[in-house]
């Protein structure tokens, strides 16, 4: 199954007993030959096509599946987040549109291409792009994330750095048996990814988000949700780029080696505009100045236009440049957000002694790592913030989960 669809989907396979049941009071249907088809679990994923009484299905693996709706077919609307079909409303055929995500039970062919439908499941597109909103501006109102510097097990309390700089601080994250706990998948930072996961697998050095009700000063927030993982940051320059296999070799200012790095399809790369990397560089060293070598006087350097999609002023402080509960203003514009807008950069960018920024997969001694995001153009940057944990802090607040926002949202961080 494709984990890069939404949390609705999650919600379908929550139903598949409700739905079970209803399958089994259904009659089986026979195929062209008189013989019963063969049962099969629930399939699910996107409506592709819709042509009369037949469904294209396009499910989240595999091949595309011609549904077969009958008039004893029986037809469920669910909202996304409900756990039980007491809530499902009747649906009619007419209520299905391309796009839309349908669970279906039934008999499949033979040869595996189609499925008389006994009962389907039908989730709105729009209702869960409305849901997906609604969450992500929680995540902006209500989050928080930085890198975790200590875990308490016998209180429940997590303490993560945030903000580098003059804007560096320490958050304290609160934790009950009614918080979510999630841990990120070892190759992505991508919340549609992550899986349930307990209080003792988040580590120091991990990643972490976190959403919930913070207090006056925001030095602490107890979290209803909070998504973690175990990631490696890497600052360097670049030795060599190999186009052809897709690797990056870079030299690693920590450790002063060479690290070989992978990228995928499913890597992120972008590159700062020089002007944007001066005024983040700017902000790291504290100054209130222009940038090194301006001879305006210390005028003020503006910055760039707040993003319309951006929540009500003084929203996620994590999202920002200064990171939680730094008191920034509505008016400082939202880091995460500009750089999910920067159009996708390729390895053709990259040239001998650029600076980048990485965050990549562990990996074993002398393996290549995988690249799940890579920020060229940061030479400012990491003048201005010269060691590994500082460049850590400014690359956790927008990685985490940023590789989804520029792809319509899944609802999480």
């Amino acid at each position: 199954m494709n984990l890069k669809t939404t949390r609705g989907l999650a919600s379908l396979l929550l139903l598949i007993g409700s739905v079970a049941r209803i399958g089994a009071s259904a009659r089986v249907p026979v195929d062209g030959a008189g013989q019963a088809a063969t049962p099969v679990p629930a399939s699910v994923g996107s409506i592709k096509a819709i042509q009369g009484n037949s469904i294209t299905l396009a499910p989240d693996s595999g091949s595309a599946i011609n549904v077969a709706v009958q008039d004893s077919t029986r037809l469920l609307r669910v909202e996304p987040g409900q756990k039980s079909l007491k809530d499902a409303t009747p649906a009619q055929l007419q209520d299905l549109q391309v796009g839309d995500r349908i669970l279906v039970r039934g008999s499949q062919s033979a040869d595996g291409t189609s499925l008389t439908a006994s009962s389907i499941l039908l989730m709105k597109k729009s209702a869960i792009q409305q849901k997906q909103q609604q969450e992500e501006q929680d995540w902006q109102r209500n989050g928080g994330g930085g890198l975790v510097k200590s875990v308490d097990a016998s209180t429940g309390a997590i303490v993560i750095s945030t903000g580098a700089g003059p804007t560096a601080k320490t958050v304290t994250i609160t934790t009950s048996k009614e918080t979510v706990l999630r841990r990120y998948a070892s190759n992505s930072v991508k919340f549609s990814d992550s899986t349930p996961g307990t209080l003792d697998q988040i580590k120091p050095g991990d990643q972490l988000r976190a959403r919930g009700t913070r207090n006056a000063d925001g030095t602490t927030l107890a979290a209803r949700e909070v998504v973690s993982g175990s990631f490696r940051n890497i600052a360097g320059t670049v030795i060599s780029v190999d186009a052809n296999a897709k690797e990056v070799s870079v030299n690693d200012l920590l450790t002063k080696q060479p690290v070989q790095v992978k990228l995928t399809g499913d890597s992120t790369i972008k590159k700062l505009p020089a002007m944007m990397a001066q005024m983040i560089a700017t902000r790291l060293k504290g100054s209130r100045g222009g940038p090194p070598g301006d001879s305006g006087g210390g005028a003020q350097t503006q910055p760039p236009p707040r993003p319309e999609s951006q929540g009500p002023a003084g929203g996620t402080e994590a999202h920002h440049w200064g990171g939680p509960g730094d008191g920034a203003s509505g008016g400082r514009p939202d880091l995460q957000q500009f750089l999910n807008r920067l159009p996708q950069a390729s390895l053709a960018d990259l040239q001998k002694g650029d600076a980048v920024m990485i965050v990549s997969t562990e990996a074993g001694s002398g393996s290549p790592v995988t690249a799940i995001t890579l920020l060229a153009g940061v030479e400012p940057i990491l003048t201005a913030a010269p060691t590994s944990s500082q460049a850590a802090s400014f690359m956790s607040g927008w990685t985490l989960g940023g590789g989804d926002a520029g792809g319509g949202g899944d609802g999480g961080p």
